[in-house]
């Protein structure tokens, strides 16, 4: 390997922070270029927690400027329009960029093809889609919220409902504290008759149970068509909605296409095992970017993006020294389910899938692992 190798990361989010911390610890005298449109970090999981003000925007919003100065990275700040000679060179509206090694991780993009999706409003999207949220909902004073989440068809597992649970469950709890409950209904729409069937069979059945108990309406089983003004169209009928909180299924960056690597059904850079692009000669990719082998419903979540970019940095270093890799990320979801004052904790790995019942002592664990995350960039 080269004393100092240039070794290029395209992202901020979790899987290439991560993959930063690995790198550096790893390689240190390795010249480390982080690519992303801003230096900063935004901590979509507590997204969750704005539309009922127990987030401010500003408090998930994290510069990176300590960060990379502290792991003597070089920031550019560009958007990623292609790859040429094989991902050797990174193109941007900022100008190439060379590489001896290649990570991408610059998370997916949500599919907006339905027709009238601008009727809706998508929580991952960020922080201004979080707050406009919050803003809508406190300006009703009766009506109706329809929530769901849509998949990618030609990829099932691209999807990211764990967040509209949230969404639907926090919304339940903060309309009960404001006294508006009673006149505004929540109803929740799938296509699917099992939503949530990835995260087990137990979750399924806690999921719905907790619904009825909250008196959240169901629409499950029925292909949503699209959305207008006035609510959200099924196979299945018409849903009357005053607001509509729709999270769509996920597909590879647009980018993709013009990398000229191989991609799945799905838009994503086609990966194995050991989170190598299949075709493409020292390039690595880690979180939502990417399809891996694996089961159905392996998650699209920050922990699984983490565990991801550590096995791709390691891979990456043994295949500048001219070694065949050797890392594999386990496959494992953990997710709280919050509900703003409980959480239900989810788990489930290639042997089991474990599910516990809603307790206060889940809601402080998510903020406390918040807290503990961020810490290395408040500091």
């Amino acid at each position: 390997m080269n004393a100092s190798p240039r070794i290029v990361i395209l992202g901020a989010g979790f899987a290439a922070l991560t993959a930063v911390r690995e790198l550096r610890k790893r390689a240190p005298r390795a010249h480390l270029t982080l690519v992303a449109p801003k230096a900063e970090f935004v901590y979509l999981p507590s997204l969750i927690w704005i539309p009922s003000g127990l987030r401010q925007g500003s408090d998930l919003i994290l510069p990176l400027n300590r960060f990379l100065k502290d792991h003597g990275v070089e920031f550019v700040a560009g958007r990623v329009t292609g790859l040429s000679d094989g991902g050797r060179t990174v193109l941007t509206d900022s100008g190439p960029i060379e590489n001896d090694a290649l990570i991408v991780a610059t998370g997916g993009r949500f599919i907006k093809k339905l027709p009238g999706i601008e009727h809706a409003l998508t929580l991952c999207e960020g922080v201004a889609s979080a707050e406009a949220i919050r803003d809508r909902v406190n300006a009703m004073s009766g009506g109706r919220i329809a929530l769901g989440f849509g998949g990618n068809p030609n990829e099932p597992s691209a999807m990211r409902g764990g967040p509209m649970f949230e969404l639907l469950f926090g919304l339940d709890t903060l309309l009960r504290r404001q006294g508006k409950r009673d006149r505004i209904e929540l109803t929740f729409f799938n296509a699917a008759a099992e939503p949530g069937k990835r995260l087990g069979e137990k979750a399924v059945s806690g999921l719905l149970s907790e619904m009825a108990k909250r008196r959240i309406d169901t629409h499950l089983g029925h292909k949503p068509l699209g959305f207008t003004e006035k609510g959200v169209d099924t196979e299945g009928g018409h849903i009357n909605a005053d607001l509509i909180l729709f999270m769509p299924g996920l597909t590879g960056p647009a980018w993709a296409p013009d990398s000229g690597l191989p991609l799945s059904p799905g838009g994503f850079f086609q990966a194995d095992e050991f989170c190598r692009v299949k075709g493409a000669e020292r390039v690595f990719v880690a979180g939502d970017a990417g399809s891996f082998p694996g089961p159905d419903w392996m998650p699209k979540q920050a922990h699984m993006a983490d565990l991801q970019a550590k096995a791709a940095a390691e891979n990456l270093l043994l295949a500048l020294n001219g070694k065949a890799p050797t890392a594999r990320f386990k496959v494992e979801l953990i997710c709280i389910v919050d509900t703003l004052s409980s959480g239900i904790l989810v788990y489930r790995d290639l042997k089991r899938s474990l599910l516990f019942p809603s307790l206060r002592m889940f809601h402080w664990a998510k903020r406390f692992f918040e807290r503990h995350y961020l810490k290395a960039f408040r500091e």
